[in-house]
């Protein structure tokens, strides 16, 4: 048995993004437009080493950030 509201892929990560670096979803993707990188691994790179995220939640943001365009 499934849920309809389980959220699925890279935004089933957001409430632990939230909870774990204190900043909301839409800060951390206004962070990820206003960056003058625009592919993918170089923003994974860059919220990992200059914001401290994990791999994961990382590429969960630059990866639905990105797909809005």
């Amino acid at each position: 048995m499934t849920s309809s509201n389980t959220v699925k892929g890279p935004a089933s990560y957001f409430p632990s993004i939230e909870q774990k670096y204190g900043r909301p979803i839409a800060e951390w993707k206004e962070l990820i437009r206003s960056s003058p990188l625009t592919r993918h691994g170089e923003l994974v790179t860059w919220l990992k080493t200059e914001h401290g995220l994990g791999h994961g939640h990382a590429n969960a943001l630059v990866a639905h950030t990105l797909a809005e365009k």
